[in-house]
């Protein structure tokens, strides 16, 4: 395979135009620790957007930052947190989850992706803090969507486009993203021993009280018991968390708010500090599932039916994020990796939902959706889209759907 390691955007934009005259397609990546998300491309030429690195731009008083594409989300956070501040929706690597070593996600790999943490329930996704972009479409044309503040926003709002796109529309070259300042103070409740739908239950009281929890997370036993903070491994019961996050103040008066809420129900315990932080980046980026063998899948589900759908799958192992409307779920391997059960599980409950292939051996990600089929109008849209941003195809085909 031809890798292309471009260092600015006009090399970008001359690789691009190589591919479209020659109709090469392209694997478009960051750092490679999302190669394995997606469908596998087998393609000829790749371009990585590695070189493209570094803080172009940072205004600590306005709440906004400019990176290249490749720049490592460790180095943006690094530099935040020399001010206090912090990317909101809480990145989650997922390098080690999908074969990668930690450490190598990218912002642009991030953005094009739309990786959320935890603090989703709170902050709500990646493309939400996403406010400009320069790219390189497939039609070999640099352009520039968005600004460095929400209210310079006009025309069309591409930044909701690319986001999510993985690859298929464009390859980012600069990115600016919304940053706000880090929590003064943070608080992690614990309850034990629930089940996962009593848990889900607490998780929405919690969620629905006048505490402003940003996380909320239910780990059954066996998932919990891979954790590397004690109090969430060292119990052998399941682990229901809410995170409270702000004012030193502020925290204090909502935690002990917590512990009375959750422990009508529950024994609670409590993470200060160090362990707070190490539990929520265990939950953002799936590592109670890692050492599972088999496919792992997310679902997007209604927090009122996820252990009932769960319950129905017959998962090798689990655990829920987002108070019930995330669910990882690993399956056994061989087959079609779960996908046939997953799915009709959703579709049994009858409540919306869907499902991702998060992992899973390239045969297995060739042969079944890797995304949730789309209704025939909402494909037909995506497939339009898809043509006016790149028309020959040379972007990532295949990454998303398979090519007709």
């Amino acid at each position: 395979m031809e890798t292309f390691r471009p260092a600015d955007e006009e090399q970008l934009r001359e690789v691009v135009a190589w591919a479209v005259s020659n109709e090469t397609p392209l694997d478009v990546a960051g750092a490679g620790s999302k190669r394995g998300l997606g469908r596998p491309g087998n393609l000829p030429a790749r371009v990585e957007t590695g070189a493209m690195c570094g803080i172009s731009w940072y205004e600590p008083a306005e709440l906004a930052l400019s990176a290249g594409a490749g720049t490592p989300i460790a180095e943006i956070e690094a530099a935040l947190a020399e001010n206090r501040q912090q990317l909101a929706f809480e990145p989650p690597d997922l390098g080690p989850l999908l074969g990668a070593q930690a450490g190598l996600a990218t912002l642009g790999g991030t953005i094009a992706c739309n990786l959320s943490g935890p603090r989703r329930v709170s902050a709500g996704a990646a493309r939400d803090h996403f406010l400009g972009l320069r790219a390189v479409s497939g039609r070999a044309e640099i352009f520039k969507s968005g600004g460095r503040v929400v209210k310079n926003v006009s025309g069309y709002d591409l930044c909701k486009v690319v986001a999510g796109s993985y690859g298929t529309l464009a390859v980012l070259s600069e990115i600016t993203v919304k940053v706000l300042p880090a929590p003064e103070k943070t608080r992690t409740v614990l309850a034990y021993a629930q089940s996962d739908g009593d848990g889900i239950a607490a998780l929405g009281a919690a969620a629905s009280s006048p505490l402003s929890p940003t996380g909320l997370a239910h780990l059954p036993a066996e998932a919990a018991m891979r954790s590397a903070v004690d109090h969430v491994s060292g119990t052998a019961n399941s682990v229901t968390a809410v995170r409270i996050e702000g004012t030193e103040t502020s925290v204090l008066a909502r935690t002990e708010a917590l512990r009375d809420l959750l422990g009508k129900a529950a024994t609670v315990e409590e993470l200060h500090g160090h362990n707070s932080r190490t539990f929520w980046q265990e939950v953002a980026s799936a590592a109670p599932l890692a050492a599972q063998q088999g496919p792992i899948w997310r679902l997007s589900l209604p927090p009122a039916v996820a252990a009932a759908v769960v319950a129905d799958i017959g998962s090798e192992a689990c655990f829920y994020d987002w108070a019930g409307g995330l669910v990882w779920v690993a399956m056994a391997a061989g087959g079609n990796g779960g996908a046939a059960a997953i799915r009709g599980a959703i579709a049994a409950a009858g409540a919306g939902g869907h499902a991702t292939l998060v992992r899973g051996d390239a045969e297995l990600r060739a042969r079944v959706p890797v995304f949730e089929p789309q209704a025939a109008a909402l494909a037909a849209l995506s497939a339009r889209l898809k043509d006016q941003f790149d028309p020959k195809g040379v972007l990532n085909p295949g990454r998303m759907v398979a090519e007709s």
